[in-house]
């Protein structure tokens, strides 16, 4: 079948069938990442990602490829989880840049807008590293455009832009050496293969219905339920002193009305008149959406103004005084069970705001005594989206934020929603739970931001991580043989132990990371251990280095028994 023009349609297709292929494979890439822990989250966070996507262009399918290429790009942007979610929302964010305005493109035009996605992607990252789908990405573009010069084809050109993919990405583990070592080639590059392969299926003219191990249609999947929403507990304000009662949300489609004098859309202007109804501003715009967040008190006003300028879509409006109701009997409740009056949240009222993210119960309330004032949930398997992290930074009272993400494939969503907020926010490159809190004991609210990130970001850097966990499939780290359903003990970023006994590896993990110069450890007890099995570390440190002090806290971290803070 010879496609010499693509549309709109024909776009949308290719992506739901791509977004199909990659839901039905998430679990097989997860499986791919190169660390055999149970956190492997690729597939995920890239399947999260398009899904939000593909619900997007579903919203506003349109014939002409500009604008639904666009939507795909803003649903990406939005629901951007993990690095892998950010790169892929990036590659289709300049594809959309590159077909903006255009009702169709050649063969030619769509080789470059894949060029154009790459060099966006790659912009993305601060420091790229080849062997990722980064690599897969950029090859399979070049190979395009050199195809696209001989052959007026879209479908040839994506054949050729597949098979170039594929042999990229075979090549991943002779570029990166930890590949190699595991056998496995880039799970990020695979995930964008079967996204690459529903291109080409739907444009061979299969559809949805004949791809038989593809999960539910994409317009049946609800990402409300996919997604955490994360509210600022504000203890320390009465109720009846919160202003503006109703946070409000809605999304403006600009080409979408009934009136026949629909205004002329200005942002400018926009976000001006919305400041005077409410507080905790976010506008959000494209060429024609508009995403707003608002805490109003006459949210009625807010949707009628709007509505001059487009349909209102997506309208969700929650009453924060009950919201913070709630929250005060919660806190109630905590004090009667005798929870210290330390682990309650910081008033929100201060220069700064403090944001960070964690897993578990424990963790969480370890946070907040140390003066974070919103602690947003995940972690490992469950990364944060960048709406998740402009929903945290949106319902602070701050002249300036921090957000400390506490995980490495956590950080590129985090910065990505600090250049998206128009509030000053100043994200600490944490890539662990202990590295985060370290950070925050270097944190001095007397100080300007750039100082607080230069020390707080230096402080990471004097504590040392480790966590065990256990191995999801047989593999070879190094000299360590690893076992599916063994522990392991990840020293930093090092496997440095597997066994079948959890406190062997435990304690053979802690006397590699302990020495001469270790001043305190803290154990985080985690889901699946003991605090007696943390008092049999702790007495197990004291004899091989007394001078050293050792802490126990409960985390409640999922997945991880033990996580251990060296400093």
């Amino acid at each position: 079948m010879v496609h010499t023009r693509l549309d709109g349609v024909l776009f949308s297709r290719m992506v739901y069938l791509g977004a199909r292929l990659l839901s039905s494979n998430a679990k097989v890439v997860d499986g791919l990442n190169v660390f055999p822990v149970p956190d492997g989250d690729t597939g995920t966070n890239m399947n999260l990602t398009l899904t939000s996507g593909a619900e997007e262009l579903a919203r506003k399918e349109s014939p002409k490829i500009g604008e639904s290429a666009a939507a795909l790009a803003r649903g990406l942007l939005m629901g951007a989880r993990g690095n892998s979610g950010v790169i892929l929302s990036q590659l289709f964010r300049g594809f959309s840049k590159a077909v903006n305005g255009k009702d169709e493109i050649n063969a030619r035009q769509f080789a470059e807008a894949l060029k154009a996605g790459v060099d966006s992607a790659y912009q993305a990252v601060m420091k790229p590293v080849e062997g990722t789908i980064l690599t897969v990405a950029r090859e399979a573009a070049e190979t395009a455009v050199r195809t696209a010069r001989t052959t007026d084809d879209v479908l040839f050109v994506m054949e050729r832009t597949y098979e170039q993919a594929q042999e990229t990405l075979l090549r991943t583990p002779d570029m990166l050496p930890v590949l190699k070592e595991v056998g496995v080639v880039d799970s990020g590059g695979q995930g964008l293969l079967f996204v690459y392969e529903g291109f080409i299926r739907a444009l061979r003219g299969e559809t949805a219905d004949q791809v038989k191990e593809a999960k539910p249609s994409i317009a049946s999947l609800d990402m409300e339920e996919l997604v955490h929403e994360h509210h600022n507990a504000q203890v320390h304000m009465k109720t009846e002193d919160i202003h503006f009662g109703y946070c409000t949300e809605f999304m403006v489609w600009l080409t979408h009305s009934t009136e026949a004098n629909k205004k002329p859309f200005s942002e400018a202007a926009f976000r001006t008149q919305l400041d005077q109804m409410g507080d905790s501003l976010l506008v959000i715009s494209d060429d024609d959406m508009v995403k707003v967040h608002i805490h109003a008190e006459h949210p009625g006003s807010v949707l009628q103004y709007a509505q001059q300028f487009g349909s209102l879509h997506r309208i969700k409006i929650e009453n924060m005084r009950e919201q913070h109701g709630n929250i005060l009997r919660e806190e109630e409740r905590k004090a009667a069970a005798q929870v210290p009056a330390e682990t309650a949240p910081a008033a929100a009222a201060q220069p700064y705001g403090l944001i960070a993210v964690a897993a578990g119960p424990g963790l969480a309330d370890i946070f907040r005594s140390m003066g974070v004032h919103v602690v947003v949930e995940g972690g490992q398997t469950m990364n944060p989206s960048t709406e998740d992290f402009l929903s945290a930074i949106d319902g602070l009272h701050a002249d300036e934020i921090i957000l400390l993400p506490n995980n490495s494939n956590i950080v590129m969503a985090a910065k990505q929603a600090a250049e998206l907020t128009d509030k000053s926010v100043t994200v600490v490159p944490s890539k662990s739970i202990p590295q985060g809190m370290a950070a925050l004991i270097a944190f001095n609210a007397g100080a300007s931001p750039e100082a607080n990130q230069q020390a707080m970001t230096a402080s990471i850097e004097q504590v040392k991580t480790g966590m065990v966990t256990h191995a999801v499939r047989d593999t070879k780290m190094g000299d360590v043989e690893i076992k599916q359903g063994d522990f392991i003990g990840i020293a930093e970023k090092e496997i440095v132990s597997s066994g079948p006994d959890m406190m062997a590896i435990a304690k053979e993990l802690l006397f590699q990371l302990v020495d001469d110069e270790t001043g305190i450890v803290t154990i985080f007890i985690g889901e699946g251990a003991e605090e007696n099995q943390a008092d049999e570390l702790a007495q197990a440190l004291d004899e091989a280095f007394p001078d050293v002090d050792v802490e126990i806290h409960e985390g409640g971290q999922p997945l991880y028994p033990f996580i251990f803070a060296v400093e």
